[in-house]
């Protein structure tokens, strides 16, 4: 399985492109940021992230994309600005059909590090174990887009082991009807 993770951000969105399966050692294929300046408009931000992704997507061929979801924080500009970026991805990804999946912030430290309360230098140094890398991958938000693509092949499988398990009971429940029943024992 090969996996594109992706930090968003406005001006740094890390990505990361990861390669194996859950319980195999896993392979770093890629790592790097689409960088946007701080003072350019908006539009202009959001189009320089959409290329971005888009090279990395056309060069790396993914079969999944791993985006963090977006939670409230207390500056709302920053919250603003990520949700954009995470808007980018997932419509650069879903307009050339590759599925996506969202992870939260404490999901994906918890996959890595087994905290859910890590802090990033843990898991940079998780993430370059993980991988076998000589060093963590710098800036912080290249090494949570590889952490995001690590989680997202290792909670792959039992995801799609528990939606198939809803599909099934949901295809065995007998279906209601949409009328109630009439009431027994009235004649017209």
């Amino acid at each position: 399985m090969r996996v594109l993770g992706v930090d968003p951000g406005l001006t740094r969105c890390g990505v990361g492109v990861v390669e194996g399966v859950a319980g195999r050692p896993l392979t770093m294929v890629g790592v790097g940021v689409v960088r946007t300046p701080a003072d350019a408009d908006l539009g202009h931000r959001l189009v320089a992230i959409e290329q971005g992704i888009e090279q990395w997507l056309d060069e790396h061929r993914p079969e999944f994309v791993a985006v963090e979801r977006v939670f409230s924080q207390h500056n709302v500009r920053t919250v603003m600005g990520t949700a954009q970026a995470s808007a980018v991805a997932i419509l650069c990804a879903s307009r050339r059909g590759i599925p996506v999946a969202l992870h939260t912030p404490s999901e994906v430290k918890a996959a890595v590090t087994g905290s859910g309360r890590a802090d990033k230098a843990q898991v940079g140094a998780m993430v370059t174990r993980l991988l076998r890398l000589a060093a963590p991958p710098k800036p912080a938000d290249a090494a949570d887009a590889l952490a995001l693509a690590i989680c997202h092949i290792w909670r792959a499988p039992a995801q799609n082991r528990l939606q198939q398990a809803v599909a099934r009971h949901a295809s065995k429940t007998p279906q209601t009807a949409s009328t109630p029943p009439a009431p027994k024992g009235r004649t017209a």
